[in-house]
């Protein structure tokens, strides 16, 4: 059985509850249905076989999910590609898995047109009116003929996704998810979200990303739940969803919350129907949990990454308030454990890396059988991330392996600073960084964005570090800048960040 079977047995139960609802129109299970029918019929008659790539290059839309699920009934692999990035970004992806069909939104089109003939002969579909040596999509929509009958060599190990990693560290690598990853994935989120059919889900977050797509979007489809699918995240439009569309499930990265609670919308809207907020990605500042629990929601954390599908542990609605800030327990259908000195279980509260194994892992990365050896052994997903669990089983995260600091021969965790500079209502971002030292190996920077008005100054943001964390660990140069580099999904980008102050160090030396 391949995923676009949930969509078929959904529209056999209920056809004309409505699967997606998008500004431009709304499609129930039969239509949906319907339309994968026919695009996969499609993709197979513009040579679309087994194993083969169909790149997607939009903001969100209903068509990125038809698309996805044409590609589960074909056995094909799905790219979803990051609007965000640039022209030659894309190129290196796009050569990286070349597709055999790539479908793109008109406001991107220019951008694919400067590298065109890198493609080679590849059929580039555009939605709305194509420009010329463009096919449109309703015309791709019409070449397909019988629908394609289930594959038997289409099964839970066949590979349907492939997302790139951010490369906040690096090169970007393709995370190879398979079916069956993304429906123990869709039961985990079932489990932390008890999931029902009755649910109404707003997605903002884009869809290129594991996050958007399979917190909360691809599970709820698969228990014939609504998903109001909105293009990009905008603040009143999210409001005006959560209220009229009676939205009980939303995720919401912390960026996304903070653009919430600082609007004055924000004390009176109508929130009654939310039954939680779920959030992660990146740090949640306390006050965020505080917020949102004043207005009698849970804020509930998920933990996981691209290759995790992402959910690997999570909090409950029910221990929200009583554990605001832990990235919860291991999720229902996967392992979680931290490992210390010798690769053992670290102690209870002795931070290690944390690694991940379950059928939500995903396979391997993409044309890279290296850095897949580095990371997935044993058994187990090494996820470079530092945590710790606590003696009641709680999981937190203490940050980034490669982000630490030693400073004098101490581990020093950017998160555990950034977490409570961020109380600060002056602070508005922060990221904590080393720098080279040639007495102490690496001293710690933290680079600063404040909000309009404040007068905070270094002295200022050392004294609310003095006398709650060790003295080796307070920031050695304190930085102000305008804004902070993020990913799609809110992340800093901590290499750029290094390489502000690095140029910072250097110019102060020349």
């Amino acid at each position: 059985m391949d995923l676009s079977e949930w969509i078929v047995r959904q529209a056999g139960l209920a056809p004309d509850r409505t699967a997606i609802r998008f500004p431009e129109r709304d499609l129930t299970y039969a239509a949906f249905a319907a339309e994968i029918d026919r695009l996969a019929s499609a993709l197979r008659v513009s040579g679309v076989e087994r194993g083969d790539c169909v790149a997607f290059l939009a903001y969100n839309r209903p068509e990125a999910l038809t698309t996805l699920f044409a590609c589960a009934r074909l056995g094909a692999l799905f790219m979803p590609l990051n609007w965000r990035l640039a022209g030659p970004e894309h190129r290196q992806l796009l050569a990286d898995c070349p597709p055999k069909v790539l479908l793109v939104e008109p406001r991107f089109v220019g951008q694919i047109d400067a590298f065109r003939e890198a493609l080679g002969a590849v059929p580039l579909v555009a939605f709305g009116t194509p420009p010329q040596g463009w096919i449109a999509f309703d015309e791709l929509m019409e070449r397909g003929g019988e629908p394609v009958a289930p594959d038997p060599r289409v099964g839970p190990d066949t590979p349907l996704l492939i997302c790139y990693t951010s490369g906040t560290t690096g090169k970007a690598k393709g995370a190879l998810l398979t079916q069956d990853a993304l429906a123990w994935n869709a039961a985990n989120s079932a489990d932390l979200h008890g999931l029902t059919s009755d649910d109404r889900v707003l997605t903002t977050l884009p869809l290129f990303h594991v996050g958007g797509l399979n917190n909360q979007t691809t599970p709820a489809l698969s228990r014939g739940a609504t998903v109001v699918l909105h293009p990009r995240f905008d603040v009143d439009e999210t409001f005006d969803a959560i209220e009229a569309e009676r939205i009980t499930l939303t995720v919401l990265v912390p960026a996304q919350i903070e653009a919430m609670v600082a609007h004055p919308r924000w004390p009176t809207a109508d929130l009654s129907r939310l039954r939680m907020i779920t959030t992660g990605s990146t740090i949640v500042p306390d006050r965020l949990f505080r917020a949102v629990h004043e207005r009698g929601i849970p804020l509930v954390q998920i933990y996981g990454s691209t290759e995790t599908s992402p959910i690997a542990a999570y909090v409950k609605a029910a221990d929200a308030y009583a554990h605001a800030g832990s990235a919860g327990r291991p999720a229902r259908h996967c392992s979680v454990r931290v490992s210390g000195e010798g690769g053992a279980d670290a102690k209870t509260g002795v931070s290690g890396e944390i690694l991940v194994r379950g059928p939500n892992v995903m396979a391997g990365y993409w044309n890279n059988p290296q850095a897949t050896s580095e990371a997935l052994r044993d058994g187990w997903f090494h996820t470079g991330d530092m945590g710790h669990f606590d003696a009641d089983g709680w999981l937190w995260v203490d940050g980034r392996k490669k982000e630490m600091i030693i400073s004098g021969g101490e581990n020093i965790y950017p998160a555990e600073i950034e977490n409570l500079l961020m109380e600060s209502p002056d602070i508005a971002e922060v990221a904590v960084v080393g720098r080279p030292d040639e007495r102490w190996g690496e001293c710690v920077v933290a680079v600063i964005v404040t909000h309009e008005g404040s007068t905070l100054d270094a002295g200022g943001v050392l004294g609310l570090l003095d006398g709650r964390i060790a003295r080796y660990k307070l920031p050695k140069e304190v930085l102000f800048i305008d804004e902070l580099p993020r990913t799609a999904l809110g992340k800093v980008r901590k290499d750029e960040v290094r390489r502000l102050v690095a140029r910072k160090t250097f110019m102060e030396h020349i």
